[in-house]
């Protein structure tokens, strides 16, 4: 197979949850266990940090290898999921895993895959980890999929655990409370593991202060043992809490040379580094047009207050979402004073553009529909002018089709 053709395999020979939601999902360890095994415990074999939360917890993973990378030492990143590539979920220093790697890795393994029935996510955590080995990487950053208990990701014992922003978001999953969420996350908790809360909320903080104690873990929090504000490249107001956890992370490593100014140049080189996308993202200055991934109610309530504090005359907003959104706790965060653009992503999960349209309207926010996110986003750029300020969002599926 080419490359193309073994991405055609991995994403249509077993289910994918970004397509199919929960479907796709698989409870408990035993299958990656199995595939760590057969891979010869690749996870071993290099340093891991360990980052879980609703929201945050994928630009903590880039802000936290940036720092790492410039500090000197190999980096391993694994994110998910991916805007374009599905190598943008293996990295090296910034880099991509190459096409030849992931052929190879199918090729060599494909019986044992389809044997076993693993899932996706289950095949790319455990090419992952055999690619960080393979590269002798000095230490990887690992951003969990889903949850955290049952996370494929979550055969790894760090050397710190990290819980950003907590938060709605999976609830025929992870739970229907914040507690329950919370839970869920506190499952990456490792004994004798120095454990990262990102910010208190009174429901969700004592789950993480239980877990630790029961794990015998010190738990640090790092909006109040982080006082120091940072400047950073990535430009989201919600990213100073993602910056704090990230700099208490690597505050916490052992046997790893720190300085400041790795930390300084590291947050004011996110992009640069780890080629981070999505993230309040400047596509363009005339019209400003501005994409973000945020895609609940916690997520979309920071991105909502930054995007209003903008300078503009008329506001357009392309939007599209995943049929799994709680519409009712989204779409009263949306503001009214805007021109809106829905479409759908181009995924299985997504909801459709006139069902958007008539709940939105029930909030009233007023728009048209259109038959792509390309199409959306072409009439806003017809209809704004160099005054105005057009916004892209609702769903990371919506951003990868434009950025």
């Amino acid at each position: 197979m080419n490359y193309e053709e073994t991405l055609d395999w991995l994403f249509k020979q077993l289910p994918v949850f970004q397509k199919q939601g929960g479907k796709a999902l698989k409870i408990g360890l035993g299958n990656i266990i199995k595939l760590s095994e057969y891979l010869q415990s690749p996870e071993k074999k290099f340093k891991t940090i360990h980052v879980a939360g609703t929201n945050g917890k994928g630009s903590t993973s880039h802000i936290i290898a940036s720092i790492l990378q410039e500090a000197g030492y190999i980096v391993g990143l694994y994110t998910s999921p991916h805007l374009k590539d599905f190598r943008e979920r293996i990295r090296v220093n910034g880099n991509r895993a190459s096409e030849q790697f992931v052929i190879q890795f199918v090729k060599e393994h494909q019986a044992f895959l389809e044997a076993e029935g693993l899932s996706f996510f289950e095949m790319t955590v455990g090419m992952a980890f055999d690619y960080f080995a393979k590269k002798k990487v000095d230490i990887a950053v690992i951003e969990v999929g889903l949850g955290g208990r049952f996370d494929a990701t979550n055969i790894i014992t760090p050397e710190v655990s990290v819980i950003t922003n907590i938060g709605f978001d999976h609830l025929e999953f992870l739970g229907d409370t914040l507690p329950k969420i919370a839970f869920e996350k506190a499952g990456i908790i490792k004994k004798n593991i120095p454990v990262v809360i990102s910010e208190f909320h009174e429901e969700t903080f004592p789950v993480f202060t239980e877990r630790a104690k029961e794990e015998e873990a010190v738990l640090y929090l790092a909006e109040e043992t982080i006082q120091q504000k940072y400047q950073t490249d990535l430009l989201g107001d919600y990213q100073q809490k993602n910056c704090k956890a990230a700099v208490q992370a690597v505050q916490l490593l052992e046997d790893f040379q720190i300085e400041e100014t790795h930390i300084k140049k590291g947050l004011l080189n996110v992009v640069t580094n780890t080629k981070l996308q999505g993230r309040w993202q400047i596509l363009h200055q005339s019209p400003k047009t501005i994409c973000d991934t945020a895609h609940n109610k916690e997520g979309l309530a920071i991105a909502m207050q930054q995007l209003q504090a903008e300078n503009f005359q008329e506001l357009h907003i392309v939007l599209g979402v995943v049929k799994d959104k709680k519409l009712e706790a989204i779409l009263p965060l949306l503001p009214k004073n805007a021109r809106y653009y829905f479409c759908s992503p181009k995924i299985i999960r997504g909801l459709s553009a006139t069902e958007l349209q008539e709940k939105a309207a029930q909030q009233h926010l007023i728009g048209n529909v259109y038959d792509s996110v390309s199409e959306a986003y072409h009439a806003a750029k017809t209809k704004a002018t160099n005054k105005d300020v057009i916004y892209i969002g609702g769903s990371t599926f919506v951003v990868a089709e434009i950025v």
